[in-house]
């Protein structure tokens, strides 16, 4: 059949898109740029944690549409997704425990490009017909690359990617959990009020969606960490051993054992490092688009912020999910995906609460992903047609909510997102190391006068 040729088409396309090449590029710019800038995720963590979580907001008044706490949250409402429940669990069933330590490494330097990516973002970004902020990859590899074909390419893959990997998978997914948990609950039910709940916040825009971001993403998150907390406390005493085989299969492989066929140090990395970078996005350049609309005076300052994004996403909740599939010792089980997950919080939960908090998990970590990437979407389409197509694009958007919780076959979507998404990188990278200087000098001018 002409869409199985399709779809094995797009799996062979995406097999290259994200194979080793890309995943080299992606982590050895994290590299480049942590040489670069010394190392700035590991001096600068704590300062840029309480800029973002404790300060929350410059306190002069600064041009931009949202607070650092509102454009740290939109963005993570994009990136906690689920990558971290079913991506983590499918990176230590195919490649070991060692995986969840590459992710670690991933997340680290990570960081530095997440940095990067802001700080150009605030830099290059411009103010647009509406009054609100626009910027991202297209207008730094345009205005500071000086290459806006470049910032077409990558505005044209995540317009795309924004309707795929950030709408139509994401909805199924939350619709498929529910009617497995609550099988009264059809799939049309479940769009149908995840386009108007999607469709009510669109309408008010990025300030709407950081709104919703700002309350929505740290409940989630707590309530996930703290089911995971629950579940490592009641293991505590297999913590240790869990920590030191994440290590020791990070260098030498894990042995086969029980249902588990065995992991070579090459897959460890390979999972660990693939499924790193789908979670936290460093380097895609999505989130520097949310970034761009801080209110903020210097782009150092909201990039420090911007950073925490992956080491909340990454080394934060990709860990707690992590240790417990490994404390619980059913990452040998057979399972995979979010099924691993959802048995190993059961493990450690009485009744069915582990079931309950990886489902209810999953919905609010997918639906956070759509408002997130909605405005990814919106500013990309709005970079190659102008502002006029804003509004179409959000209308649309919602529709397709609904679009993607009720059809069955996504084979096609995801491949061809998953391409898209992958696409976006390139130029994205290509203007982070080109622009690698700027990105010094300007860090260069704000940490003497840091108060």
């Amino acid at each position: 059949m002409l869409e199985e040729k399709v779809a094995a088409f797009l799996r062979s396309v995406s097999d290259i898109v994200w194979g080793p090449p890309m995943l080299v590029l992606l982590v050895g710019t994290g590299i480049y740029l942590t040489i670069r800038l010394r190392a700035l995720q590991i001096r600068g963590l704590w300062y840029s944690l309480w800029l973002a979580l404790v300060k929350r907001k410059e306190q002069d008044q600064a041009e931009g549409d949202i607070t650092h706490f509102q454009a740290l949250m939109t963005a993570l409402a994009a990136t906690v997704g689920t990558g971290n429940i079913a991506g983590v669990a499918t990176a230590i069933a195919a490649g070991g425990p060692g995986a969840l330590f590459w992710m670690w490494i991933t997340g680290l330097f990570g960081m530095a490009t997440k940095y990067s990516e802001a700080v150009l973002a605030v830099k290059y970004r411009q103010v647009d017909r509406f009054g609100t902020m626009s910027g991202g990859p297209m207008y730094y590899l345009s205005k500071g690359l000086g290459c806006p074909w470049l910032g077409a390419l990558f505005a044209f893959f995540a317009s795309i990617s924004a309707f795929g990997i950030g709408n139509i998978v994401q909805s199924n997914s939350v619709a498929d959990s529910l009617s497995f948990v609550l099988p009264s609950v059809k799939p049309w039910m479940t769009g149908a009020v995840m386009a108007f709940a999607t469709g009510l916040v669109l309408l008010g825009g990025i300030k709407s969606i950081a709104r919703t971001a700002s309350v929505l993403v740290p409940v989630m998150i707590v309530f996930y960490a703290a089911g995971a907390i629950v579940v490592l406390a009641a293991k505590i005493s297999e913590l240790p051993a869990a920590l030191a085989l994440v290590c020791r299969g990070a260098f030498t492989g894990t042995a086969a054992v029980g249902g588990f066929a065995g992991a070579a140090v090459r897959e460890a990395i390979r999972w660990g490092v693939a499924r790193g970078v789908f979670s936290n996005e460093s380097g895609l350049g999505s989130s520097p688009i949310a970034a761009a609309a801080a209110q903020t005076k210097n782009p150092v300052s909201q990039a420090l912020v911007s950073m925490t994004q992956t080491f909340i996403d990454t080394i934060v909740v990709c860990s707690f999910t992590g240790l417990v599939i490994v404390t619980t010792g059913l990452w040998k089980s057979g399972y995979n995906g979010a099924e691993l997950t959802s048995r190993a919080f059961s493990a450690g939960l009485p009744g069915n609460w582990g079931g309950w908090i990886v489902s209810l998990g999953l919905v609010l970590f997918a639906y956070s992903t759509i408002l997130g990437w909605s405005y990814y979407g919106e500013k990309s389409l709005e970079y190659l047609l102008g502002e006029r197509a804003v509004r179409p694009y959000r209308v649309a958007f919602t529709l397709f909510v609904f679009v993607g919780a009720v059809i069955h076959k996504l084979e096609l979507v995801w491949g061809f997102a998953d391409v898209m998404n992958g696409l976006m990188a390139v130029p994205n990278l290509i203007g982070l190391i080109g622009l690698a200087g700027i990105v010094v000098s300007e860090t260069a001018k704000y940490y003497p006068h840091r108060g």
